[in-house]
């Protein structure tokens, strides 16, 4: 069997495993077993990046490098989360261009391929991750790789009408074209890629989804990422009975728990969000003290302006809908910036009435996932779901919300604590059905087999 190479930006440490909810360490963490696992070792140094640092832990070779703090700054700082996690959030008005951050993005990738190529052998599958490191697959090919490669975006992709006010944006269309296979999360995403390959590299698209280049051919397809839904589960169930989960149901009383657990980012909606949990109180009072929002953001990226913008942002909502609203004996909102382990927020999710899961654009979204894998079949609770969720397409029996309305968040809440037990039954079991079916692991078959074809 092919021993599998995953190249993303930023390798987890041991400790991430455990912390991380959703995104690209939950979905490959059991996937990678048994071969290499190459990025960022998430440390700035004064060198610059050359030969690789290895380490093994549970079956899996970890292989690292350093970023010097300019590279840090122009890459990952710049170009990477200053330019392209804007633009392909649809958000042209935080988007910002530096040609001097887009030749260190290329440098970077540069750098990533000379350490890793040392490092393939031949007959491995080398499968390349997220926007950071589009142009590696092609860097590879310059160093006389041969071996499959294949590309996963985890993040939404745009129009050709928003795609194309990226400068230099061709190009980077160019070097997907490197990889034997591309893909991305929904149909949508997959539309708007290969529009943009027709239109803007004026390339013609079969019905396949192949691209020809030179005598190479890249086909492009959308595979829908998974979670392991029945690990979950048994997570979720342990974890609720343990100490974490029994602190938290004392706390809440008898209150309905509505929760939230996302990253700190602009994409995910949470000044919207917030807004309307309090019109909820607002328009029905007679929630209050019956329900309690229990929202995690974990800090990240705090090195871009605009992360720090939303968390003074939110920590002043925060403040004025719990001076608002707030009794001696109850706090409407609990707001915290901290990250928590993974298996203490399984047990959480399975005590919420409600999921509130509103981005304004995601990729895929795997919390809302965690949501519905973690509910009692017995007395689920409802997910409230953002129409712009990549997750929207395989969850449809969630409360859909336009996350851009806070009224409509208000109504979706207002309604999911209102949902009679049976017809959250039947919601929560034709969600269970698919996610149990579409797990990470025939995710990761799937595309590895398409590759292979």
């Amino acid at each position: 069997m092919a021993r599998l190479v995953l190249a993303s930006n930023r390798v987890p440490a041991a400790a991430d495993r455990g912390v991380k909810s959703g995104g690209l360490v939950s979905a490959l963490g059991e996937v990678i077993s048994g071969g290499l696992w190459f990025g960022w070792s998430g440390q700035v140094a004064k060198g610059a990046p050359t030969k690789a640092q290895l380490r093994r832990a549970r079956g899996t070779v970890y292989a690292t490098i350093d970023l010097t703090q300019e590279q840090y700054d122009r890459y990952y700082v710049g170009f990477a989360n200053s330019t392209l996690w804007p633009l392909l959030h649809f958000r042209l008005g935080l988007m910002e261009f530096d040609r001097a951050q887009y030749e260190a993005y290329l440098s970077v990738n540069r750098a990533f391929a000379a350490a890793l190529a040392p490092l393939i052998k031949p007959g491995d599958i080398v499968w390349v991750h997220d926007y950071h490191l589009i142009p590696l697959g092609g860097f590879l090919r310059e160093l006389g790789i041969t071996n499959k490669l294949a590309f996963f975006l985890h993040v939404p992709f745009v129009p050709p009408s928003m795609y194309s006010v990226l400068p230099k944006g061709s190009e980077l269309l160019a070097a997907l074209c490197a990889y034997d296979l591309v893909g991305v999360q929904t149909i949508t995403d997959l539309r708007n890629l290969l529009d943009c390959v027709r239109e803007l590299l004026g390339r013609p698209v079969d019905d396949m989804g192949r691209v020809q280049t030179n005598g190479h051919q890249a086909r492009f397809g959308a595979f829908p990422i998974g979670i392991d839904s029945v690990g979950f589960a048994r997570m979720a169930e342990e974890s609720a009975a343990g100490a974490d989960g029994k602190r938290l149901g004392e706390s809440l009383g008898r209150r309905a728990l509505v929760m939230g657990v996302d990253r700190l980012d602009y994409s995910k909606g949470l000044p919207n969000r917030f807004e309307g949990f309090a019109r909820m109180l607002g328009r029905w009072p007679e929630w209050r003290s019956k329900v309690t929002y229990v929202q995690i953001a974990a800090r990240s990226r705090d090195d871009v302006p605009q992360y720090r913008t939303i968390r003074r942002e939110l920590d002043q909502m925060a403040g004025r809908i719990n001076g608002r609203f707030g009794a001696i004996d109850w706090v409407p909102l609990r707001y915290l910036n901290r990250p928590v382990p993974r298996g203490t927020l399984a047990g959480y999710y399975r005590f919420a009435r409600v999921g509130l899961v509103t981005p304004l654009r995601d990729g895929m979204n795997l919390v809302a996932k965690e949501y519905v894998a973690a509910q009692d079949p017995e007395n689920p609770g409802i997910l409230v779901l953002s129409r712009f969720a990549g997750a929207m397409h395989e969850l449809g029996e969630a409360l859909l919300v336009n996350p851009y309305d806070p009224d409509e968040i208000a109504e979706a809440l207002d309604t999911a604590l209102r949902l009679p037990l049976d017809e959250r039954r039947e919601r929560w079991r034709r969600m269970w059905d698919r996610i149990r079916e579409d797990d990470a692991a025939s995710w990761c078959r799937n595309f590895l087999t398409v590759l292979a074809a």
